[in-house]
């Protein structure tokens, strides 16, 4: 499955926002490329929905985030072992699917352990002779490791300790090398040696192992039943069946209980930081119920993310979906100055002077030749009309008006009534719910030198309705501003019949020096013929608080 592709406006998205990006996604997928999904980087706002509705479009996918996150580079469907497997499986594991660590997992898929390749090895081969002649192991599991059968005795399941002795020597030897040993703690190894079975099994050992297939004496075999020996034959020659036996231990002597673990919903980063500070081999990545979800190493980071981002109606990160630094961006479409940060490699990049973005992706239909469906059309029409104010605000330019003529041939919408329409049916503040709700619906950030601006706009008819709310207002941009860390807030209002906006702002009471503009009470100002947040009234507001 390839990745999926992102095409996502700004934060607090507006109709063109949307629209471009539902439009824009269509045209991909129009030539034949479905990897693309539209999305947004918040809820739309009450015009938005309103146009949405009424064209019978469903809402873009809501990305509140698109931070990695661990789920995008682990392995959904991890080998896994028990803790009961016997070394030789967890091996034959390693091996099978070129892995370098194992989870353990109990009966409910909840890890309990993990196993490294690396310390499985050292712990295997590195060891002293005390160690490599030890061998915790249950007769089931030797008997399974060796391809064993049962002469005499039972594959009994319990874990047992047990030494090893090869038995390839005389009687004398053999019996003064097992001196001093618990009879009933002997694993012994050996051919078709006689006397080797014998004395063995006279003494009582727990388990004799006969190997290459040969065959134990009767008599002997009834004496070991006697004494309850158990004999095991294999067809390993000795030197293999002295490293099989060794293999039959579980895997729960070997693994690691103390292990490092991460939620598959944290951020990619945190993993990062466990993987290259805390000295694990790996991290164990768990479910929300605590099961196993996966499992990560070093090498996981440098797995491609499943996730990459087309940005419409923006450019620069401070105003895109948070985490868009983390993700790969493979096209531009925008309308904005250029505050866009450098890319790995060559991108496409389509940023025109227009009024709106809806316009850009217009031109790029017709450019394709491919003609949008009615509503997709209106959709686009209504972006255009609405950050343009109904191709009245100083942005408008022939292009946008256009676009807007093709687009409303193709809708079947007459571009003034349609216009008013969307402006009226949810202008005010009404329409925002609260007055927060009205100063963050359309609120952008921008940076003056060292200076942090955050300004909203709300578009009404008339302007009664702010001056009955205008101290709600207030105090709502004030805490707006105190949550953002801004030394300014402000928010336009804008009459989109008189072609005037007033200004109210929070923070940084020197404004009123350079504003400019008529001042109708403190901290409100009267900006006639401004509707333009991108082209009046910002461009203004960054000349005159750089003299500030």
């Amino acid at each position: 499955m390839g990745r999926k592709i992102y095409v996502i406006g700004h934060r607090n998205p507006d109709t063109d926002s949307i629209a471009s990006a539902v439009a824009y996604s269509e045209l991909i997928k129009r030539q034949g490329d479905d990897s693309v999904v539209a999305a947004m980087a918040g809820s739309p706002n009450p015009q938005t929905r309103y146009i949405l509705e009424r064209l019978g479009i469903e809402q873009p996918l809501y990305l509140a985030d698109v931070h990695p996150k661990v789920c995008d580079i682990i392995n959904p469907r991890p080998v896994t072992a028990t803790a009961g497997m016997t070394l030789k499986e967890a091996l034959e594991l390693f091996h099978r699917h070129n892995i370098r660590v194992l989870p353990v997992v109990d009966g409910d898929n909840a890890p309990c352990g993990l196993v490294s390749l690396l310390k499985l090895s050292e712990k295997y081969l590195v060891a002293g002779s005390a160690r490599s002649r030890s061998i915790e192991a249950s007769l089931k599991d030797l008997a399974f490791c060796l391809d064993g059968t049962f002469l005499t005795g039972a594959p009994c399941p319990d874990i047992e300790h047990l030494q090893l002795f090869v038995g390839a020597m005389t009687e004398e030897s053999f019996t003064s090398r097992i001196e001093g040993y618990d009879p009933r703690s002997l694993l012994i190894l050996t051919g078709d040696r006689g006397a080797i079975h014998e004395a063995a099994i006279d003494i009582g050992v727990r388990v004799l192992v006969v190997t290459g297939g040969l065959d134990v004496a009767e008599p002997l075999l009834d004496q070991a039943r006697e004494k309850g020996v158990a004999v095991l034959s294999t067809p390993c020659d000795t030197a293999s069946a002295a490293a099989k036996a060794r293999l039959a231990a579980p895997l729960s002597s070997f693994a690691e209980t103390k292990f490092a673990s991460i939620g598959v919903g944290e951020p990619l980063e945190h993993l990062r930081l466990k993987l290259l500070h805390s000295g694990e081999p790996a991290v164990i990545a768990v479910e929300e119920d605590g099961t196993l979800a996966g499992i990560a190493t070093k090498s996981s980071l440098l797995k491609p993310l499943p996730h990459a981002l087309i940005l419409v109606d923006h450019n620069e990160l401070g105003q895109a979906v948070p985490g868009a630094d983390k993700l790969e961006i493979v096209e531009v479409i925008d309308h904005h100055k250029l505050g866009n940060p450098p890319t790995s490699q060559p991108i496409t990049f389509v940023a025109m002077a227009v009024g709106s973005t809806c316009t850009v992706v217009a031109s790029l239909y017709r450019e394709k030749g491919i003609m949008p469906e009615p509503a997709l059309a209106a959709l686009m029409l209504g972006g255009i009309l609405s950050d343009t104010v109904i191709l009245r605000s100083s942005t408008t330019t022939g292009r946008d008006r256009e676009a807007a003529e093709w687009l409303g041939s193709l809708a079947g919408l007459d571009i003034a009534s349609f216009g008013r329409e969307i402006f009226t049916s949810c202008s005010g503040f009404a329409a925002h719910g609260t007055p927060e709700g009205a100063v963050r619906s359309d609120f952008k950030h921008f940076q003056v030198g060292e200076i942090a601006v955050g300004i909203g706009q709300v578009e009404v008819v008339g302007f009664d309705e702010f001056f009955e709310l205008q101290d709600r207002l207030r105090e709502s941009l004030k805490r707006v501003r105190e949550e953002d860390r801004l030394r300014l807030a402000g928010l336009m209002v804008t009459d989109i019949y008189t072609e005037t906006t007033l200004f109210l702002t929070d923070g940084m009471k020197e404004l009123a020096h350079v504003m400019g503009y008529p001042q109708l009470e403190p901290q409100l100002y009267e900006l006639k013929g401004v509707m333009s947040r991108k082209k009046q009234m910002v461009p203004h507001l960054l000349k005159v608080l750089a003299s500030l």
